[in-house]
Formats: C-alpha cells, sequence, structure tokens
C-alpha cells in the first residue's frame, strides 16, 4: 500500500481522538444524528454505524452496505438505503428473512453463502449471489472476498463448522475492511495482511474469548478495530489486552447494545 494506514486513517469529526491510545470512544450523539464513524479513503470516506450484535451499515464511496441486517426495519429508520446487502450465515442473530424483506429494495444486492441461499424467500432468491469459502466478487468498485469463519474448539464446532459460512474482506477506494463473522481465532484470519478497518467477534460458546480475539488481533494488526457481537463478554477488557500489546491498533467501541 502506498499510504501509512495509521497517520491516514482518519477519525472524522472526533478532533483528536486518534491520539489518545488504544481506545476511542465514538461519540453516540453524532451516530444517532446519522453520522456514524469516518474514516478517509483515497478518494472519499467509510461511514460505519453501528446498528446492533452484529449488524451495521457502511457507506463507502458509490455503495451503501448493510451487514447482518436484523431486529425489524425500524431499527434502520434514518439509514440510507441499502445498495448491498452481506449476510455471513444462517443463525437468526445474522439472517432475518422479514427485516431482509423490508429492506432490500429494487436495486439492492443479496450476498450471501451457500447455506442462506437454500433459505432465502423465492423473492430474494432472485436479487441475491451465492458466494462460498475463497470466492470473489466485486459490487460496484468494491472487491469482496469469501473468508471462512468457523470454530476450532472442540465442543463449539457444532455452532459454525468449518466450510459453511463466510467472513468478508472488502477493498473499498484504497481500503480494506475485514468482517469476521462468527468465528474462532482461525489461521485464515491472522494471516490477513493490511487491513484497515476490522470487526471481530468475541462471546462464548459461540466464537472467541477476549484472549483469543486480542491475540488474533495483535498479528494481523488493522489499523482499526470495532470489537462486536460480544454480548456477554467485557469490549473494555479487550482493549485493555489490546494496549498491552505491542500492536499499534486502535479499538472503536460502537454502541451495539442498549
Amino acid at each position: 500500500m502506498q499510504f501509512s494506514r495509521r497517520d491516514t486513517l482518519q477519525l472524522a469529526g472526533a478532533a483528536g481522538l486518534a491520539g489518545l491510545g488504544a481506545t476511542v470512544f465514538m461519540p453516540f450523539m453524532a451516530r444517532a444524528q446519522g453520522q456514524g464513524d469516518s474514516y478517509k479513503t483515497d478518494g472519499g470516506e467509510i461511514v460505519v454505524s453501528p446498528v446492533s450484535h452484529a449488524s451495521f451499515v457502511m457507506s463507502v464511496p458509490g455503495l451503501v452496505i448493510y451487514n447482518d441486517p436484523v431486529g425489524g426495519k425500524a431499527l434502520y429508520d434514518g439509514q440510507p438505503a441499502a445498495g448491498l446487502v452481506l449476510i455471513t450465515h444462517e443463525h437468526q442473530d445474522h439472517f432475518d428473512p422479514e427485516t431482509l424483506a423490508a429492506l432490500v429494495g429494487a436495486d439492492t444486492k443479496l450476498l450471501v453463502n451457500p447455506a442462506v441461499m437454500e433459505m432465502l424467500p423465492a423473492e430474494l432468491k432472485g436479487k441475491a449471489t451465492v458466494i462460498a469459502n475463497g470466492g470473489k466478487t466485486t459490487v460496484g468498485t468494491v472487491e469482496i472476498e469469501a473468508i471462512p469463519a468457523y470454530n476450532t474448539t472442540e465442543d463449539r464446532k457444532k455452532y459454525h463448522p468449518q466450510g459453511r459460512d463466510n467472513g468478508y474482506v472488502l477493498t473499498v477506494d484504497g481500503r480494506r475492511v475485514y468482517i469476521a463473522g462468527d468465528t474462532e481465532d482461525i489461521p485464515e484470519m491472522r494471516a490477513l495482511k493490511d487491513i484497515d478497518i476490522a470487526f471481530v467477534p468475541m462471546n462464548l460458546p459461540f466464537t472467541m474469548d477476549i484472549d483469543q480475539a486480542s491475540s488474533a488481533v495483535a498479528e494481523f494488526k488493522p489499523a482499526v478495530v470495532y470489537p462486536y457481537h460480544y454480548k456477554g463478554q467485557d469490549p473494555e477488557a479487550f482493549a485493555a489486552k489490546m494496549a498491552e500489546s505491542a500492536a499499534e491498533v486502535k479499538v472503536v467501541q460502537g454502541k451495539w447494545y442498549g
């Protein structure tokens, strides 16, 4: 990459926060006004708006992306209409056909893993493209790669078996965004390079604990990481672990609950 991610991936509208250390608390009032968290790209910006748990809206140059939207249409009131919806896997906190039906418009594209494709209502299947682990596609100018997401601990493998579910890496106007989905600390995550923004889960027994998550993030070193899908675990404890590590990673605490 021809730029310093940690110098140029700035938090717009939050002057001075980038120098506060490992944890950045973004102003929730800005989120409520629909502004989200803004990050510069080569020719525009990425705006991240946490919604709930694993659901968020991300506006990028030329495209509005909804990730795993669930919980009903009202949660997304005030957000721009979706141009692309990403679904990582079939669990109800990631895949909700009723919410999808309410949010998917005439021009919205759906990108789903093979298991979800089989479960989609007929009226949504025509808008959907299936992508499996290792697959690549492009929507507009956004390049998308499906990354494995799975459990490795023996008694957790029943939740997310290897080969079924997706994470995603998006290349957006000179930046790379990693959406982990539901996964543990897998080799494919640790091997990622040049990630600017990462969304990493940590709740038991379904994904990782704080030690696994912080260890993995410290290895692949995104410029910014959002702990998400963390119900039942303490994201501030994760941030403290990151601060203790040698990794120069900014931890941004989104308002995912309450």
